[in-house]
């Protein structure tokens, strides 16, 4: 009898015909394409790299180095509002932080080493700008467009998945103020620094009192001849975690590295205060109340000024714009050489500002520390299967599922998408949790023979409602004017509905009924040619389940939490109690931990 033989002209096996030749959950090749070089992109390859066989991967970056916001943010002063051993992922500790709070150079310096030591950059384009992605019908996944920058040329690539990990603190932008190019002077924003200008013996004026304008100001203050800031609107300015700034000694460096247990310690008393303090941001509890007026003392003592006092002074709740340690802020505002403008300005004008009050400040040295566009509509089109456009989508509000994924754009996973733990607690802790659940669902797509996975619209929508009740008892819904939503009025779309550990907890576990998944072919081709991967692999036990005893891990989410957060080891965490109402000896309890 002949042997059968398959026409050259035959159809191309499909990836349902072709799984059937394997064993149960086959392996397929999955081909990744990731925007942006960032901590969270950095931390994408890592998980890739760790725990996937048989995938592709190439980050984007548009930058000439990785590290992202933090290779790009170089101000005077720059630095991060996070304790610095606890702005690292949970299992990269780093011994020899300088202070409490790391310059934007020494968190440079972790993340670029990060990806060193795990020999990440071989993943990496940088000065590679993703301009487009496009869905593919005929072989589904992303057609994506790239600008090498250093040639300026096109670039094209095709994914399977898509991960955007651009983040949303970077794409700066100068203050909406007219006359701005008719101004003669050095014009800088505190997010494309020019270290080549010498602000020394300048006259300096300052647009901002936010994060950045908050940590520039002290730094250049004793170096400049007179220094302007232009304040439209107050904001609440105090170390956050109880934690003032402090250097670390040589003799507290040594214990961390040498010491058993010195460092993990003091990194876990840092999170749990950390993750103690959600109650700030519930209207009504003794925790908001008591920081609330702990933060009022701290300002007027700070200010020592009724003028200043009487303008910078918020009259909304403590949180609801993102709480910044000003290490040294309220002090430089009252120097001689300060002078504080409040007001609006009315527009730039070739010496300076002219302000509300009708006078012109005529200044050597601008400086806008104006921050970035955080509308999370992507910088580039992102279009769909339906031919929708993603920034089309986000146009008026953003509106993920849980922060890393929109309904109706399949295989496109985000990063610190709308309504996820931003500024509501550690935030490089929900970075890690995201990139597991992604990992999950990487997981689930190579081993299945699925073409498409997306959060349903009714999913999507059904999340935004209950995010949209929840917020309506937060500071975060006062009208003032915060990145954490596009208007003072307007719907809170940079949050998540509840604390970091909340976050974590929402995320142990991939709610397949909430996504839309198609596939090719039988759904249950994965089931293969009726071989296990065990029998596959000759060095396993294929008897691995007979045992002396149950040593099973727990099946139920409870047991399994229980497990996870180490339950019966603390003798009592402070915060907020499971009802909602905190305790004010629990509160006590946390500063003095801190």
């Amino acid at each position: 009898m002949a042997d059968f033989v398959v026409p050259s002209t035959s159809r191309p096996e499909s990836e349902a015909e072709h799984r059937l030749k394997g064993p149960v959950h086959a392996q397929r090749h999955v081909r990744v394409v990731c925007i942006g070089a960032g901590a969270s992109g950095l931390l994408m390859a890592y998980k890739l790299q760790r725990h996937f066989a048989n995938f592709s991967l190439t980050v984007y970056e548009k930058n000439p180095e990785v590290s992202g916001t933090w290779w790009e943010n170089r101000y005077p002063g720059c630095a991060c509002d996070v304790p610095s051993h606890n702005y690292t992922w949970s299992f990269e500790p780093k011994l020899d932080w300088s202070a409490v709070y790391a310059s934007s150079r020494e968190i440079f310096q972790y993340f670029n080493d990060f990806a060193r030591k795990y020999g990440l950059h071989k993943y990496v384009k940088t000065k590679h700008q993703v301009e487009g992605a496009y869905w593919n019908h005929e072989k589904g996944g992303y057609d994506v467009k790239i600008r090498d920058l250093e040639r300026n040329t096109a670039v094209s690539d095709h994914c399977d998945i898509l991960v955007n990990a651009g983040g949303i603190l970077n794409n700066w932008q100068w203050p909406a103020i007219s006359g701005l190019n008719k101004y003669k002077g050095v014009l800088l924003h505190t997010a494309n620094w020019d270290d080549k200008i010498d602000l020394r013996g300048k006259h300096v004026g300052l647009i901002g009192n936010g994060s950045s304008g908050i940590q520039v100001l002290p730094t250049i203050q004793p170096h400049v001849q007179q220094l302007t800031t232009f304040i439209r609107e107050p904001t609440w300015v105090s170390p956050v975690q109880g934690l003032e700034q402090h250097v670390f000694s040589d003799h507290e460096r040594l214990e961390f590295a040498t010491k058993p247990n010195a460092l993990l310690e003091y990194r876990r008393n840092v999170e749990r205060g950390l993750n103690g303090q959600f109650g700030i941001f519930l209207k009504g509890t003794n925790t908001n109340n008591e920081t609330e007026a702990y933060f009022r003392q701290q300002m007027h003592d700070k200010l020592k000024n009724p003028y200043l006092e009487e303008r910078l002074v918020p009259n909304w709740h403590v949180g609801c714009r993102r709480l910044t340690p000003g290490v040294g802020y309220l002090e430089a505002l009252g120097k001689e050489n300060v002078n504080v403008v409040y007001g609006e300005i009315h527009e730039i004008t070739e010496r300076g500002c002219l302000c509300d009050n009708g006078k012109e400040y005529p200044i050597d040295v601008l400086i806008c520390a104006t921050g970035f566009n955080t509308s999370f509509k992507p910088r580039f089109p992102v279009i769909g299967p339906s031919g929708k456009n993603l920034q089309d989508v986000w146009k008026d509000e953003a509106q993920s599922y849980f922060g890393i994924a929109a309904a109706e754009f399949p295989n496109y996973l985000i990063f610190l998408g709308p309504n996820c733990p931003i500024g509501n607690g550690p935030v490089l802790s929900a970075v890690e949790c995201q990139a597991d659940y992604m990992c999950k669902l990487i997981d689930r797509f190579q081993t299945n023979n699925i073409s498409q996975f997306a959060p349903k619209v009714e999913a999507v929508a059904d999340f935004i409602a209950f995010k949209d009740q929840f917020m309506q008892k937060t500071v975060w819904h006062d009208p003032c004017r915060s990145w954490y939503k596009q208007r003072p009025d307007g719907p809170i779309t940079a949050l998540w509905p509840g604390s970091t550990l909340h976050y974590i907890e929402a995320m142990m576990e991939v709610r397949y009924d909430d996504w839309e998944i198609k596939y090719n072919g039988n759904r249950f081709a994965w089931m293969g040619n009726g071989y296990s991967q065990t029998e596959l692999d000759p060095t396993a036990d294929w008897a691995y389940y007979i045992r002396e005893h149950d040593d099973d891990e727990p099946i139920s989410r409870g047991r399994k939490l229980q497990i996870i957060n180490r339950s019966g080891t603390m003798q009592g965490n402070a915060g907020v109690a499971f009802s909602g109402v905190d305790s004010k000896e629990s509160n006590r309890t946390a500063e003095a931990k801190l």
